[in-house]
């Protein structure tokens, strides 16, 4: 392989769901750049790759793009992994991929796991057209994103903390009406994968009685979009 960024997802839950392709380049790569090394390690372990990992994250990768870039030109073949997922999305990475492409680095992106998609299918709402917002601003800016969601009329696709998902599911709620129709995703290709749907209201009731855990996905059918969830 050449000397290039290789953006390679991994599982987001299940280590099964590794492409053959990406533990070819895991292996074959000179430097693995991880969200988390401690946390990749276990996904590295299992496959039997002993390719050298160096941290790259939200807290240094300001820092570091220009020694990643500078080892690329080098001749350095270099992977770039999150934690799960598909680095860039909603994790470090676009960064990176952006810096590369200005100084004509080449730059590879592996097919691979998202949360986005399995939580979207899932849901049962419309999926031939959808915007994906990731994580809603925590502050400034939150209510007037919310007010622009509550008009949109494709599905909607958000990430959410379970610390946070009652109060957002309680603020949705009261923007775009109680009875507007959701699914809550959590744990997705893991053991205690849950997948619930019913109104804004019922799903803030439910959870304020069950506390989540891991990983979560809102979905949110669009605004006077008909499907058979809540016709």
């Amino acid at each position: 392989m050449c000397s290039k960024l290789i953006i390679v997802p991994t599982p987001i839950g299940n280590l099964e769901d590794i492409t053959l392709r990406a533990l070819k380049v895991l292996g074959e790569a000179d430097l693995i750049l991880a969200e988390d090394t401690r946390k990749s390690s276990i996904l590295l372990k299992k496959y039997a790759i002993g390719t050298h990992m160096e941290s790259f994250h939200k807290f240094n990768e300001h820092q570091q793009t220009g020694a990643v870039l500078e080892k690329i030109r080098q001749g350095k073949l270099i992977a770039l992994i999150s934690d799960a997922g598909t680095p860039g999305i909603s994790d470090p990475g676009f960064m990176l991929v952006r810096e590369c492409l200005k100084a004509d680095i080449p730059v590879e992106c592996l097919p691979g796991a998202t949360a986005l998609i399995p939580a979207l299918v899932n849901s049962g709402f419309p999926t031939d057209r959808f915007c994906f917002e990731g994580f809603l601003p925590l502050k400034k800016g939150r209510r007037a994103r919310m007010d622009s969601l509550a008009n949109e009329t494709r599905t909607i696709i958000l990430y959410e903390s379970p610390f946070r998902l009652v109060k957002t599911l309680e603020q949705l709620s009261q923007i775009m009406g109680p009875d507007r129709y959701a699914s809550v995703s959590r744990e997705l290709t893991k053991i205690h994968e849950e997948n619930r749907r019913g109104t804004l209201s019922e799903l803030c009731l439910w959870y304020r009685d069950h506390t989540p855990k891991g990983e979560i996905v809102i979905v949110i059918k669009g605004r006077g979009k008909d499907c058979e969830m809540g016709q």
